[in-house]
């Protein structure tokens, strides 16, 4: 096993030597105020054979899981994605998805249940949705992909105290490290076919009250352990950070070694100012329109560098109970553009059947990649936030004693998108941050500014309008509507036979007159 521990300081935050001391057996942190990002990667021998059988016929396989609550996206781990589940998977053999994957994901993250808050997942071919390609040239990303709301990782951590730490020493400390995941503000689990490793990641954004405590140490002889206390500025150039502090490895070396180093990020994080917030137009109805509002600090085009072009984007992943009509929504038409403060969409994948019910969509729902219109010189008001508006539909779902149900819509992501027209790629990031979705619809050389979401809660509950199904007051009551539905089935058929009827009759008596020659009187 190896892990590598990243703790990440606030310029200028106080810190003493004896906060962080390695010794040959562990190191010891005390009271220590900083982010902090875990990443342990583990051969397929520690893996139950399970995962390892789904895992063994995966190409690519990375999940991204973003908590429910808003947090601090620091430098170098500035890349957001929606909260929830997100999966990102390329089958070993092209065309042929495992199905075991899903029975993998259900075991591992748990099955849906009546909350919606599970993996309801049957197979790749018919739940998983296919994202498009930009081009060929960057065909780098997953073939296909999944997401659902997962408000907790408590299934998971219990999966990995039960089988990953059973087949390890030290099961105490081990229970004690999955147990943190319950804590993190998000989680990344990256596997491909080139090493054969899976890595587990996650990241706090803030230490637990009264900073970190912990003595960390090997849980076995061979296991490998990397430690850097940093802190992380920006550059010398747009494009790059620069991180300064302590580094060492747990039985290698004697004391924590100063280092600074340069590296490129194709994520930063704007001002804490430059914010965005999510509403909806009341009461939704079946027809709601999502409206995403700026400061106009935050429309200012980022320090990108001197040759990129720069514009501001929204991704959104929405559930199978809300969809975006492609042909409202893409038209050219000016005006619309105009009225919503949109410039187009980029790209879409996904359920975009218009007229289909939830209960007879199969595949999760769909991502929307749309470049947002930022106001010229003249129609800028600083005195208001700037607001696009994106129009959605609901889905007929299942009938509910109530007369609503809740649609769960997470909040998207909103970027500055800075690209140049050179080839080739970055330099290498130890902190990179890939297949997030929307980053495989831009070049490799395209810098992301992550704007803040402003809320404490980034998941947006829409009620509903559905069949009522508890007796009551009011004619819209099931019993009424079907019994509605059956007497106007009946007179429409009675209607039917009827005018039959009168048309055989009318043809009858038709038949059976003679047609008289007409006269007509000479007149001289």
């Amino acid at each position: 096993m190896k892990r590598r521990i990243t703790l990440i300081q606030p310029l200028g935050a106080p810190f003493e030597p004896d906060q962080a001391v390695l010794s040959s057996r562990n190191l010891a942190i005390r009271d220590l105020d900083a982010a902090r990002h875990d990443r342990i990667t583990l051969g397929l021998d520690d893996l139950p054979e399970e995962l390892r059988t789904a895992l063994e016929s995966s190409h690519e396989l990375h999940l991204r899981w973003a908590a429910e609550e808003p947090f601090d996206a620091i430098a170098p781990f500035s890349s957001r994605v929606s909260p929830g589940l997100h999966v990102h998977y390329t089958p070993l053999v092209s065309d042929q998805p495992s199905d075991a994957l899903c029975s993998v994901l259900r075991t591992v993250f748990g099955a849906d249940e009546e909350d919606r808050n599970g993996v309801d997942c049957t197979s790749p071919e018919k739940t998983f949705t296919t994202p498009p390609l930009r081009s060929t040239q960057f065909a780098t990303s997953t073939s296909l992909q999944y997401y659902t709301r997962l408000p907790s990782l408590q299934t998971l951590v219990g999966f990995i105290r039960r089988t990953i730490c059973h087949q390890r020493q030290g099961g105490s400390k081990c229970h004690s490290h999955a147990d943190t995941l319950l804590t993190a503000d998000s989680v990344d689990v990256d596997y491909d076919s080139t090493s054969h490793t899976l890595a587990i990641s996650g990241f706090w954004s803030s230490a637990p009250t009264g900073g970190w405590i912990e003595d960390i140490g090997k849980l076995a002889a061979d296991d490998k352990i990397e430690i850097g206390l940093l802190g992380v500025e920006p550059g010398a150039t747009p494009d790059e950070l620069k991180a300064g502090g302590l580094l060492g490895s747990i039985g290698e070396d004697k004391k924590l070694m100063p280092t600074m180093f340069y590296f490129p990020s194709r994520h930063h994080s704007l001002a804490e100012a430059d914010t965005y917030s999510i509403s909806f137009s009341q009461p939704t109805g079946l027809h709601p329109e999502m409206s995403i509002s700026i400061p106009h600090s935050a429309l200012k085009p980022p320090p990108a560098p001197k040759d990129s072009t720069c514009a501001l984007h929204t991704y959104l992943t929405l559930p199978s109970s809300v969809f975006i009509d492609q042909y409202q929504v893409g038209t050219n038409d000016p005006l619309f553009h105009q009225e919503h403060n949109l410039v187009a969409v980029r790209a879409f994948s996904g359920e975009t059947d218009l007229e289909a019910p939830e209960w007879a969509v199969d595949r999760w729902g769909s991502n929307w990649l749309l470049e947002l219109a930022t106001p010229s010189g003249d129609s800028a008001d600083p005195s208001s936030n700037w607001t696009s508006t994106i129009p959605m539909h609901l889905r007929y779902l299942d009938p509910s004693e109530s007369g609503y149900r809740s649609a769960a819509v997470p909040w998207p992501v909103v970027f500055w998108a800075c690209s140049t027209e050179e080839e080739g790629q970055t330099g290498k990031n130890p902190f990179d941050r890939t297949n997030l979705g929307y980053d495989n619809h831009f070049g490799p050389r395209t810098i992301f500014y992550q704007l803040h979401p402003a809320s404490q809660h980034l998941i947006e509950e829409l009620d509903v309008p559905v069949l009522k199904l508890k007796d009551g007051e009011g004619l819209f009551q099931a019993r009424n509507i079907e019994l509605g539905t059956s007497v106007a089935i009946v007179l429409g058929f009675l209607w039917i036979i009827w005018r039959l009827a009168r048309v055989m009759w009318e043809s009858g008596l038709g038949a059976n007159e003679v047609k008289r020659p007409e006269t007509h009187e000479k007149k001289e």
